[in-house]
C-alpha cells in the first residue's frame, strides 16, 4: 500500500516542477528575448503487483527533460541605439563573469563604466566591444551582420552571432543566457541570422496559454494530493483492523 503513497508523491513533485516552470514564464512575460520553458514527463519504473494476477503497478511520473521553446517572439521597435533584435535563428555570444561563454537572445545592450557593451545582466560581449569616449551613442550604427561603426564609417567592433546544431539541448543558466552542452553541439557562426538595431525581440510567452497551463498544473497537483489523503485513510483503516 505504501507504493501508492510513493507514486502520488512522485506525481506531486512532477506537477510542482511544472507549476514552477509556468510561474517563471509568467514572471518573464515582459523580459526581452525570454523563451518559455518546455517540460517533458516520463513514467517511472513499473513492477508486477503483489497480487500476482499479471497487473503491473507504476511508481509515478517524473520530469524527463526541460528545454526552451525556440519560437521567435514579436519584434518591437524601441528607437534605442544599443537595442538589437535577432531576426532568424541565432544568439549573441557573451562572456559571463566567471569566464564561461554564454548565448543569449536578450538584445537590450548598454555601456558599462568602461564603455564596453554589456547585456542587461552585465555580461560583456565576446569578443568585447568598447565604444570610444569621443563617439556619441546616437552616432553608433549596428549593421545586420553585427558590424558596429561610428561617424564616417569608423569600425568599432562587431556583435558575434552564433548558433548550435540542436538548440533544444542548450542549458539555461538564468538571466536569459544558455550554455552549450554535448546535446546542443558546439557553437558555430550563425547562418541567415541578422540584427535589427533599435528593436527588441519580446518574450514568446503567451499569457493566456500560460495561465491555462498553470490552472491545469494546479488541479493536477490537487488531485495527486487527494490520492495521498486517500492512501493515508486506507492505511489508517488497515491499522485499525490489525488492532
Amino acid at each position: 500500500m505504501l507504493e501508492g503513497l510513493y507514486s502520488a508523491a512522485a506525481g506531486m513533485a512532477a506537477q510542482q516542477q511544472r507549476i514552477d516552470a509556468v510561474a517563471n514564464d509568467i514572471a518573464n512575460v515582459s523580459t526581452a528575448g525570454y523563451k518559455k520553458a518546455r517540460l517533458s514527463f516520463r513514467d517511472l519504473a513499473y513492477a508486477a503487483a503483489p497480487t500476482g494476477n499479471g497487473v503491473r503497478a507504476g511508481a509515478g511520473a517524473a520530469t524527463a527533460w526541460a528545454s526552451r521553446s525556440q519560437i521567435a517572439g514579436t519584434i518591437e521597435d524601441t528607437g534605442q541605439p544599443f537595442d538589437v533584435a535577432i531576426v532568424g535563428d541565432g544568439y549573441i555570444q557573451v562572456r559571463r563573469p566567471d569566464g564561461q561563454i554564454g548565448l543569449t537572445r536578450q538584445g537590450a545592450l548598454r555601456l558599462d563604466a568602461d564603455r564596453q557593451l554589456v547585456t542587461a545582466a552585465g555580461d560583456r560581449l565576446e569578443p568585447p566591444v568598447r565604444i570610444p569616449d569621443d563617439v556619441e551613442i546616437e552616432d553608433v550604427r549596428i549593421a545586420p551582420d553585427g558590424a558596429i561603426t561610428g561617424p564616417g564609417g569608423r569600425a568599432l567592433g562587431r556583435i558575434t552571432l552564433r548558433e548550435v546544431p540542436a538548440p533544444a539541448g542548450l542549458l539555461d543558466i538564468g538571466d536569459s543566457v544558455s550554455v552549450p552542452t554535448q546535446a546542443s553541439g558546439a557553437p558555430r557562426d550563425a547562418r541567415g541570422a541578422e540584427l535589427r538595431q533599435g528593436a527588441l525581440e519580446r518574450s514568446n510567452v503567451d499569457m493566456a496559454t500560460a495561465m491555462t497551463e498553470l490552472v491545469e498544473a494546479q488541479r493536477a497537483y490537487s488531485m495527486t494530493s487527494r490520492a495521498i489523503q486517500t492512501q493515508d485513510q486506507l492505511l489508517e483503516i488497515a491499522n485499525g483492523v490489525k488492532r
